[in-house]
């Protein structure tokens, strides 16, 4: 096994999407980056070369765990066929912060919230609502989210120019209430099942 192999998964795994810089993953496995970019290179070539469906992908000096391309047409399978009929108020919350505050990071969108929202987002990108659309030029360029042009077709807009007017969102005092009836009125009680697993293991 790797050196380091299971404290790096761990961490990769956990920050999902987000990823990690090259930097900050070295000082808290307390070794030197380039003794590090050695081992990322080690474990990106020993996923390279094993059937599983992981790989390690990176942009720039950001890092992260993600599943390889070839079994993108069985995950397109799995959400066809398991994809609810509406969204949770959890993934209605977050798309309504997407649409609104656009580009906004996963970070951005927990604190508004008050709660992780990494669930809800790869829901919300899987039923096609919202995209990446770059990364914010921050220590550890985290993804920026947007809405999509089928998020305009789902909801009768002919741009964002239409979304009912709305007051400034404060951090970890979001309320769902009020006018977001254009959202809300596809809303299922609960989160499902998928986004409180993932919420769970999901961490700053």
């Amino acid at each position: 096994m790797i050196q380091y192999q299971g404290e790096i998964e761990s961490i990769l795994y956990t920050l999902g999407d987000e990823g990690i810089s090259l930097k900050n993953l070295a000082a808290i496995l307390g070794i030197h980056v380039s003794a590090l970019r050695q081992l990322l290179a080690e474990l990106t070539e020993f996923y390279e070369n094993h059937d599983g469906g992981l790989t390690l992908i990176h942009h720039h000096d950001t890092y992260q765990l993600a599943t390889k391309p070839k079994f993108a047409p069985i995950l397109h399978q799995y959400f066809s066929e398991h994809q609810p009929t509406s969204l949770s108020q959890a993934a209605l919350e977050t798309m309504a912060i997407v649409a609104y505050q656009q580009p906004v990071t996963r970070i951005e969108i927990d604190q508004i919230r008050g709660v992780h929202s990494s669930g809800a987002l790869q829901t919300l990108v899987a039923r096609q609502m919202i995209q990446e659309t770059g990364r914010k030029e921050v220590a550890g360029r985290p993804i920026l989210y947007g809405t999509t042009d089928y998020f305009l077709n789902y909801f009768g807009l002919d741009s964002l120019d239409e979304l009912p007017e709305l007051t400034e969102f404060n951090a970890g005092q979001y309320d769902a209430s009020g006018n977001l009836d254009l959202f809300f009125k596809d809303r299922q009680p609960e989160t499902t099942e998928e986004e409180e697993l993932i919420d769970e293991t999901d961490t700053d």
